[in-house]
């Protein structure tokens, strides 16, 4: 082995969740990858270039292995199992499990010294703290600020998680069910009761159904829920799963700027 790979870190990379090769493409270091996640859009030629290797609970365990990969990145606790599989057949795994914007940030950070490339990740980061600190520069000046309900899945009804929460409240509005936000499972954020969302009364709704389609006329059609002001101003909208709900620069970017986009159309009216 020689003292360049020693101090460049690994050179074979699977990684079983689409916001580590994302980070990676954006480091220069996609040619350490050797494996993606199957749900992994961003950035799109990924799909192109890189074999599957993983859906999200579940992955190739013998393809992975054929892969010969000196690290495995793994994201969060529904990732475990796959985690300690790989661990137990003798590979290196690092299972990152951000939960907020500066979980996301960090996980940049460690994922950039793990490749060599610390001074490339911190410039990244500070791009997106730039980014994010013009957008919230921006809203500052609001005085009204729209009450959000921010739906992840729509059977049961699950509220955002703590990024979109963060996001929401950067880009100029309330999250209508920050309380739950702050809980990292999403059966912890399950909103047992529908009307609870009609007593709180949102100004807007959006909807980001985990890969699957948002349906407003769905949910306009649910009891009671024609007396919120969302749903009375035609308020529904859909940012999707790919652009905030993966914990990655994606939604730090394009995620953030929908939200914008969709508090400052309703500023407008």
């Amino acid at each position: 082995m020689s003292q360049d790979t020693v101090l460049n870190g690994p050179q074979r990379i699977a990684c079983l969740s689409t916001e580590t090769c994302e980070v990676l493409y954006l480091l220069g270091e996609q040619e350490r990858i050797v494996g993606i996640s199957g749900f992994t859009v961003r950035p799109p030629q990924a799909r192109k270039e890189k074999p599957k290797i993983a859906a999200f609970t579940s992955a190739k365990i013998d393809e992975i292995l054929d892969l010969k990969p000196d690290l495995v990145l793994g994201y969060c606790d529904l990732q475990a199992g796959i985690v300690a599989d790989l661990a137990r057949a003798g590979l290196e795994v690092h299972l990152f499990n951000q939960r907020s914007i500066a979980g996301i940030l960090r996980m940049i950070s460690t994922l950039g010294a793990l490749v060599g490339a610390p001074e490339r990740a911190a410039e990244l980061v500070a791009e997106l703290e730039d980014g994010m600190l013009q957008v919230r520069n921006a809203a500052s000046g609001i005085k009204q600020r729209p009450l959000i309900y921010f739906e992840e899945w729509n059977e049961p009804l699950i509220s955002g998680i703590g990024w979109v929460s963060e996001l929401i409240e950067l880009a100029g509005g309330k999250d209508c069910f920050a309380e739950l936000a702050a809980m990292p499972g999403a059966k912890q954020r399950i909103i047992a009761d529908p009307q609870e969302v009609v007593r709180r009364a949102p100004d807007i709704i959006i909807g980001s159904w985990c890969g699957k389609r948002f349906r407003p006329e769905q949910v306009r059609e649910r009891a009671g829920w024609q007396r919120i002001p969302a749903v009375k101003s035609g308020q529904l909208h859909e940012i999707k799963s790919a652009d905030i709900l993966q914990p990655g620069v994606g939604a730090l970017t394009d995620g953030l700027q929908h939200l914008s986009r969709i508090i400052s159309d309703w500023r407008a009216e």
